[in-house]
């Protein structure tokens, strides 16, 4: 991440926020699939056993029934969305960041950088939103066994055939709540890891690249403790018949404790705390190596 004191430059955050962005799909999108199957499995009948009994349980047999590019359906919806999304969230951390100082060398305090960071949340919801859904709709049809979608586009085309504009964003408000608060615990516990590790008398731009690991990695797993529960409600709200849930999440909410229990909320939480830390790890030490590239490369962009 660029140094506080420094400005900040739109194209290198879309160029190193993006770069980082595609390592974190590219580590992550298998046990987000094996996630949201665990999250959208339906409940099983008296005296049958669940489609999935865990994570372990589910990836295995995606791995048997689909190989390992099963694994990686719906992949290319996150993938289209992560230079802009990703640029949108580094871009609105930093310019979070910018709005609270009053002169540039201040040094902001952990909750000035939660606020920054839940900033960021918001503007990446609109970017979030259409890949999420058209992710969730890919991942969960190959479980079920329906080929009612060919790709990405096909689906984005079909759901905007059947429902508009309103079909495509469905999840906004569950997206919001996901993605705010998390955000804000995710770029907090980075600043806070990052200048935890770094030596006395060093500068957190010097950080070695394990410690980058650790800080990222870390900071997704606070990230996902936070963003677990509005996460199962978006799945189970995002992969419903249209019409099902008509008071939105709070039917959905409503639904999920009278019949799973408050546990339910937690459901996928093994394959996100699984795949949390190598995932965030992967998108840290994107973006700050590309950011690093950038500066020395292009220091007047």
């Amino acid at each position: 991440m660029a140094d506080q004191v420094k400005p900040i430059s739109p194209l290198k955050n879309l160029l190193a926020g993006g770069f980082g962005g595609m390592c974190l799909v590219f580590v992550g999108h298998p046990l987000d699939t094996v996630k949201v199957r665990l999250q959208t499995q339906p409940p099983s009948l008296p005296g049958q056993p669940p489609m999935y009994s865990g994570t372990f349980d589910c990836f295995r047999k995606t791995l048997i029934r689909e190989g390992i590019t099963g694994l990686y359906r719906g992949m290319a919806a996150p993938i289209i969305g992560v230079t802009p999304m990703f640029a949108v969230c580094f871009f609105g951390f930093g310019l979070g960041k910018k709005l609270q100082q009053k002169c540039p060398e201040d040094v902001l305090s952990y909750p000035q950088l939660f606020a920054a960071g839940m900033l960021s949340g918001v503007f990446t919801t609109g970017i979030m939103t259409p890949g999420e859904r058209i992710k969730c709709l890919l991942q969960i049809q190959a479980s079920s066994g329906d080929t009612k979608y060919t790709g990405p586009l096909d689906c984005a085309k079909k759901v905007y055939q059947e429902s508009g504009i309103r079909g495509i964003y469905k999840g906004t408000v569950l997206t919001l709540m996901r993605d705010v608060p998390a955000s804000g615990m995710y770029f907090m516990t980075y600043e806070w890891l990052k200048n935890i590790f770094t030596p006395e008398g060093k500068s957190v731009n010097e950080l070695s690249v394990p410690r980058i690991l650790v800080a990222g990695g870390i900071a997704g797993i606070f990230n996902w403790a936070v963003a677990i529960p509005p996460d199962v409600l978006k799945s189970r709200f995002q992969t419903a018949p249209p019409g099902k849930y008509p008071n939105g999440f709070k039917d959905v909410l409503r639904e999920l404790i009278r019949d799973e229990g408050v546990t339910s909320l937690y459901k996928g939480f093994n394959a996100v705390m699984i795949r949390a830390f190598p995932a965030n790890a992967a998108c840290f030490l994107g973006f700050e190596v590309a950011m690093k590239f950038l500066n020395w490369a292009t220091p007047n962009l």
